[in-house]
Order: structure tokens, then sequence, then C-alpha cells
């Protein structure tokens, strides 16, 4: 039933598989208790995510709870094909994904996946919640619930319930602080890094580059990006465009934390390579594109192709052509070229240069997702106890994953003592 680019890639995904299940001992912890308890008998989930080793592991352990699982990805350029070949093979979950699919693709593996008539979605995006909402109203009565990982999926979820158009329960999985910090702040960092890095082999030390938004996965890149010797500009908004904090309150962080803040049209006559990190749209547009240096490198970070409005950047080139994989280049009438990395998709996870967040990252983010998920499961049991709604990952759970992640890199914390917690419970109680 799976539907994968190259089955003969199972092997090579198996491999990959083993070394990722090795470097995610929380995983490993949570799958050894689903075993045994099988929190997801009977159940069906179905998912949408970037598709690559450290998503198999996920998958794996939902299914090791019982769980029937149907996946396909969140981006048509993030699946890893061997990967997927390799989850397909195993026999216990059903994959419908490959590298570089068409749009029509795209949602038609989407649909593939909600045909399975899931209880419980996890999104990346809010693609398959949006279609369980649209076009797929009813199916809508058998789920128990989902969990979205992204902040523009969040966004997006805030929008429909202020709509009043969200039906069913949704755990914010990316906005636990175990996800901000790990995943957003120094997942995002590293692999952003990383993926630039492979697919133009430049330097970075010396460069001045261009960070648009300065929210968690903004700060994260602007900080690895320092730490490589560039010369980072920050380019933040004036004013508040989701439900966190100010642009006014990030670029006076930007600014004492030391970096150069400015606005993009400041920003685009001297950058030399462009990171957007913001979730909305038409960052970098036509009226910066006749600033921009000739070389200058442009490339997204943020969830959706969005964030760079190629469309306008095509539509004025004078010729579009390949530079090399996952590299792009836009003559334009004056001589200029400028280059769009990834087609202005997710770099750190467009295959084959962007190989997603490192392992341990994925491995508390994942378990966020898994133990909310069981959360979900059992709220079928208990009806009517979750209401419809974006809900917080709960406070113990946030802090379960945090704890179990320090005990497998052997850190110790110090306990308070009893005058300790009588002296903070003073406080708490205001006296």
């Amino acid at each position: 039933m799976s539907k994968v680019k190259d089955a003969s890639l199972a092997k090579k995904g198996a491999a990959e598989l083993v070394w990722a299940r090795a470097n995610m001992p929380v995983l490993a912890q949570i799958r050894k208790r689903f075993e045994k308890e099988k929190p997801f008998a009977g159940l069906t989930i179905s998912v949408a995510l970037h598709l690559e080793k450290k998503t198999g592991i996920l998958l794996e352990t939902l299914a090791a709870g019982g769980a029937r699982v149907f996946a396909s990805s969140c981006n048509p350029m993030s699946t890893n094909d061997a990967a997927a070949a390799a989850l397909a093979a195993g026999g216990k979950i059903e994959v419908f994904a490959w590298a570089n699919q068409t749009s029509e693709e795209y949602y038609s593996c989407l649909n593939a996946v909600l045909d399975a008539k899931p209880d419980i979605v996890i999104d990346d995006g809010c693609d398959l919640i949006n279609l369980l909402h649209t076009s797929r109203k009813g199916e809508m009565k058998k789920i128990i619930g989902a969990c979205e990982e992204t902040t523009t999926g969040i966004n997006r979820l805030f929008a429909m319930q202020k709509a009043g158009k969200l039906l069913f329960p949704v755990f914010a999985v990316n906005n636990a602080h175990s996800k901000f910090l790990l995943d957003n702040q120094f997942g995002t960092a590293q692999s952003t890094v990383d993926a630039i890095s492979r697919a133009t082999n430049v330097i970075l030390a010396g460069k001045t580059v261009v960070v648009a938004g300065y929210g968690w996965c903004g700060r994260g890149v602007a900080s690895r990006m320092k730490g490589m010797g560039a010369n980072v500009i920050v380019v933040e908004i004036d004013g508040t465009l989701g439900p966190h904090e100010s642009g006014l309150h990030r670029a006076l962080l930007a600014h004492y934390e030391g970096y150069r803040v400015m606005d993009m049209p400041s920003a685009a006559r001297i950058g030399d390579i462009f990171i957007t990190a913001t979730g909305n749209k038409n960052v970098i547009g036509k009226e910066h594109f006749a600033l921009l240096k000739n070389g200058a490198m442009l490339s997204n970070t943020g969830h959706f192709n969005v964030e760079i409005d190629e469309p306008a950047l095509r539509a004025i080139s004078k010729r579009v052509f390949d530079v090399k994989e996952n590299v792009e280049g836009y003559e334009q009438k004056d001589g200029r070229i400028i280059y769009l990395l990834s087609e202005g998709r997710l770099v750190n996870l467009a295959q084959p240069s962007g190989q997603g967040h490192p392992i341990e990252i994925m491995d508390g983010s994942f378990a966020l997702q898994a133990l909310c998920c069981e959360l979900l499961a059992k709220s079928a049991k208990a009806k009517g106890k979750m209401k419809p709604g974006v809900m917080p990952v709960p406070k113990d759970v946030d802090d379960a994953v945090a704890r179990m992640l320090l005990a497998s890199k052997g850190v110790k914390l110090e306990a308070p003592t009893a005058e300790q917690k009588k002296y903070a419970e003073s406080f708490e109680e205001g006296t």
C-alpha cells in the first residue's frame, strides 16, 4: 500500500534508522513503556512530518504503542527517500512520500494518509488539519485530536480558533518550552548553517548575513552565524504579526545582543547571504531584489515557500538557470545574478543538502509529540474532557521530557531543600 520513490533504497535507509535509534535515548525509553502499555491499541495515527530518519524513530515508537501509522511528508522537498523506503519495508508503517514532489503529488499523499480515517493527527504546518476542516469535513467526527509542531502551523491554528473554525483539540507542541529551546533555537540554527554550507561550499566567516525574524529560530541562526565569523544583521518588524512577542521587543533584544538591526531595504544593499525565519510572506520581495548585490544568496528556513517572493523574482529575471543541486541563478536585466537556495523552501530540510535538525534535538521534540499523542489517546477513554481549540503542552509533560534529556546526558541537578521550598512557596502565596 505504501508509495515511495525507490524500494531498493531500503537497506541504505535501514542503516540510517539504526544510527538515529542509537542517538535517541528518550524515545527509546518511551518506546519501552509503550510496548508494554499499548496506549494506542485500536487507534490510527496519520502523520505529515518531514519524513527522514529521526521522524522514522517517532513513527516506530507510535507503532510500538499499538497504533496503525500512516505517514506523508509536510514538504515536497524534505523526504529522505532511503528512510522512507526502509520504513515502508518494515511492514508496520504505511508511507506515502518521496523527494521533489509536484504540488499535486504532495496533496495526493496528504489525502492518502487521511484515507486511513485517523483518530489522531500529527501535523507540521497544519496542512492535514486544514484538509480535515475543508475538503474532508465528513471525517471530523472520528478525530480525537492533533499535535502541531511549527510556528507557522500554530499561527494558522490560532487564526482558525479566532474565527471559531477549529473543531477539535490540538496540542501546540511547538510552544512547549523544551521545543522552543531545543528544536527552534538550537536545531534550526545548526541545520540551517549546515545546509547552506553544503549547498554552496562558501566560507561564512567575513560574509554579511542578514537574518529576517528574531524569534526563537532567528535567534539561533544569528548566534550560529556569528560564531562562524559572519557579520550578522537582523531585520525585524515594527509591530506584532502573531500571538508572540512584538517585533519591537525582538529588535531591542537583537540590538543589545550585539547585532546591527535595520529594515530590509537597508540590509538588501549590503547582505551576502539572506535567511528568512519569520513564518510570514514576501519578507524579501520585488522592491528588495533591485537592491541586492551581484551574487547575493537567498534562503528560507521558515515552513512555507512564501517568505521569498520567488514568482516576482522569476518575473523580473532575464534568465533562470540551474547552478547546482539546491541552487538556482536568477540573472537580472542589468547582469546581476541572484542565487536562490532550495527553491525558497526550507533550506535545512530540502534534500540532499538539508538533513534536518540534529538527532539529539529531535529526540526531545518527538518525545513531546509521542507523550501528547498518549494524552489524546487517554482522552478518548474520558470523552468530553478536551474541548476544541489550541492547547498548551502540560507543564508536567514538558518538564518530563527535559528531565529525561538531562538524565540521558548524565546531568544531575541540585535538589531544593525543605527550607528553600518553604521560602519559595511563601512568595507564591503572597506572604
